[in-house]
């Protein structure tokens, strides 16, 4: 309300005598003294005086520029409807021209409306700073927050010992995770943070050649099918905890009485950190030529995973790159086989 009361009073002041010999005068009656903060009055009071400078010195350039154009039209006998379109022409090039320079002015409502309504509250300019700041510090506290995410990243395995069975029947694979993400910023101004949060993770490895996991003498082997595969893969559920600091590259800002604070979730960010996870389950799903099903069963994935990641992240997307310390498999199964994973997570 304050706001349009503004904007209301300082468009009554300055429209009126725009191309009119007048001056702008700002007048506050003194019944209303005690309501409207001084330094409100006084600065409304120089953006007024500072207009109409403007102005006046426009009109006067019009007036000058309009007298020479008669003599011109009058020279070369313009009809009424041309010099009536000329005059147009200048006039509208002199108010843009105003309109330029009083947006050059700077003048914020937003500021004039904030310290009136300091004024309204506290019944003087200067204010309790104190509660002020508390307000603002709320307003613009350390990030202290949960949201979901999602990511889909690409799975490699490397090992020590290339070309092997696994490696030489191993298609595109992939990670799906979705979950929360937990980060704290160490304070409203500080570019660090600590992330951490819980996900549910599913990896899949995709076999080709027609070729399905088996389970021989309690030893997992890749087998010939003996049939045309459509779908051949072994889906791993993990519940996921990652740990580790963000920093973040956004710029700091002001608000208020020069109260600063970095907005932490805007801009570049780079983060790492390391992360583990339990496994649920793994399923082997096969569809093909006469063949079809879906196997939960103990297939020797690792039940428990840990390794480090590297996120480089603009905004609400991340762009990571996950490498395990732990064999994606156990007891020698396909030994030293390793998982690293490139892929995007995306803060809805």
């Amino acid at each position: 309300m304050i706001k349009k009361l503004i904007l209301t009073g300082m468009l009554c002041l300055v429209a009126m005598p725009i191309f009119v010999n007048a001056q702008i005068k700002v007048d506050i009656s003194q019944d209303n003294s005690d309501e409207i903060s001084p330094i409100v009055q006084e600065k409304i009071e120089n953006f007024a005086k500072q207009i109409n400078t403007i102005i006046q010195r426009e009109k006067s350039l019009m007036e000058e520029e309009l007298k020479a154009a008669k003599g011109n039209a009058d020279e070369n006998g313009y009809s009424e409807e041309k010099w009536k379109e000329e005059k147009a022409k200048i006039s509208e090039k002199h108010a843009e021209r105003i309109d330029k320079e009083i947006e050059n002015l700077g003048f914020s409502v937003d500021e004039i409306v904030q310290k009136q309504v300091r004024y309204s509250l506290l019944n003087s300019d200067e204010s309790d700073n104190k509660n002020l700041k508390n307000t603002i510090l709320k307003k613009y506290k350390a990030v202290n927050s949960i949201s979901t995410y999602l990511s889909f990243g690409a799975m490699m395995l490397t090992n020590d010992q290339p070309n092997n069975d696994l490696d030489n029947n191993l298609e595109f694979s992939n990670n799906l995770e979705i979950g929360l993400a937990y980060n704290l910023q160490f304070s409203n101004t500080s570019p660090w943070g600590f992330v951490s949060g819980l996900g549910m993770s599913w990896r899949t490895l995709r076999l080709k050649n027609d070729k399905i996991f088996a389970i021989d003498n309690q030893n997992i082997i890749l087998e010939d099918s003996g049939k045309s595969l459509s779908k051949s893969k072994l889906r791993t559920g993990y519940i996921m905890i990652p740990v580790g600091l963000q920093y973040n590259f956004s710029p700091l800002k002001t608000v208020g009485d020069n109260t600063q604070y970095r907005n932490y979730f805007d801009g570049f960010k780079i983060g790492a950190g390391f992360y583990g996870g339990v496994r649920m389950s793994s399923n082997n799903i096969v569809k093909g030529s006469g063949i079809k099903f879906r196997k939960r069963e103990e297939y020797k994935v690792n039940p428990f995973i840990y390794g480090v990641q590297i996120n480089f992240s603009y905004n609400d997307f991340a762009l990571f790159i996950k490498k395990d310390f732990s064999n994606f498999f156990k007891d020698h199964t396909f030994e030293n086989d390793k998982m690293i994973q490139i892929g995007i997570t995306y803060y809805p």
